[in-house]
């Protein structure tokens, strides 16, 4: 299925050279970075795999979002900031309540009740709170500028902003350190790696992570550059592209593993997928975009301007905590999380 889907590659730059319209262009390059993202996590995790687990760590930290990086850096050079700003919000929720949602439904479907590392859930947890509150800060600090000085319109909200991105590098950085160097042994999952020898070699695998490094993109240009006219001709906003579809496309090779290391009963490994996914976006992604956004002359900052967004990230994260701390999951969970899901992006659409 994944290489028909790399079909969509050569459909969408013909469909851009022959003058098919926005929205063609826009709907196969969306749907050509599909496979493409998946196979950029794929070879990543070869590569992981043979580099044992301190070095392979740092890879996935440092490519295993690699897609969604791309997709909003392309997205920030069109200067759709809020677009780019809602696809953050949006690779969180997609992560930790449709990637935990479906993984967490479909194991406890086949299995009555699925257990993971308590004490590695507990880390997760905190860091989704410290993410809470970082995304949070800077959209108060904002409102308290303008209260107490809104004849002033020059507001730091972007030296803030770097100021936070900082912090947040340097706490996952720490979290790196603490889970794969003093604290290994507790936080490793009971189920061990996953058991299976790496697909490829090293230079096929490096091969195949430039080749779909390049191939995002490219895709990902034509989508930025067609976004604001497919999006007014299909009659939807584009906050709801950047909130909703593009993290439901950019994060489909977390979603897809979560739900495979699920139904396998690896559950530690598809929660450290969907929630590990969901921090690096956050602790990761956001700050190399708004330091990338400054070297770009588009300077971003992490204010959301729809408070609807930070009622999203209170409500996932509140949830994703309640079922990560026990330890353990079944079916209906999955349901509750996937309903928040739903929930979330009906008032995403009508907003």
């Amino acid at each position: 299925m994944r290489w028909l889907l790399l079909l969509f590659v050569p459909a969408a730059i013909l469909a851009e050279h022959l003058g098919l319209g926005p929205v063609w262009v826009f709907a196969f390059a969306a749907l050509a970075i599909l496979p493409l993202a998946g196979l950029m996590g794929e070879a990543t995790e070869a590569l992981a795999a043979r580099a044992g687990s301190t070095v392979g760590g740092l890879l996935n930290a440092t490519f295993g979002n690699a897609a969604e990086l791309i997709l909003a850096g392309m997205v920030l050079l069109a200067g759709k900031i809020e677009v780019v700003k809602a696809s953050i919000t949006g690779s969180i929720l997609v992560n930790l309540l449709f990637a935990l949602g479906i993984a967490t439904l479909a194991g406890g479907l086949r299995y009555h009740e699925q257990r993971f590392n308590r004490e590695s859930a507990g880390v997760l947890a905190s860091l989704l709170t410290l993410t809470l509150i970082a995304l949070t800060l800077p959209s108060l600090f904002d409102l308290a500028e303008r209260s107490y000085y809104s004849a002033d319109p020059r507001l730091p909200d972007v030296r803030y902003s770097l100021a936070v991105a900082a912090v947040l590098l340097l706490a996952y950085a720490a979290n790196l350190w603490f889970s794969l160097v003093t604290h290994r042994d507790l936080i490793a999952g009971k189920g061990g790696e996953a058991g299976h020898a790496p697909r490829w070699s090293v230079p096929q695998s490096v091969a195949l992570l430039l080749a779909a490094t390049l191939g995002v993109a490219w895709m990902a240009e034509l989508l930025a550059g067609n976004l604001e006219t497919a999006t007014h001709h299909l009659g939807i906003s584009e906050f709801f592209v950047g909130v909703i579809l593009i993290p439901l496309i950019g994060n489909a090779a977390e979603y897809l593993a979560a739900l495979r290391f699920a139904v396998r009963n690896k559950m530690d490994l598809a929660v450290q997928v969907a929630v590990g996914s969901s921090l690096q976006i956050a602790l990761v992604v956001a700050p190399v975009l708004v330091f990338l956004s400054r070297l770009l002359g588009r300077p971003m900052d992490l204010v959301f301007q729809n408070p609807l967004e930070l009622a999203a990230l209170a409500a996932t994260v509140l949830i994703a905590n309640s079922v990560l701390r026990d330890g353990k999951s079944n079916w209906f969970e999955g349901v509750l999380l996937l309903a928040v899901y739903a929930l979330l992006a009906f008032a995403f659409f009508f907003v």
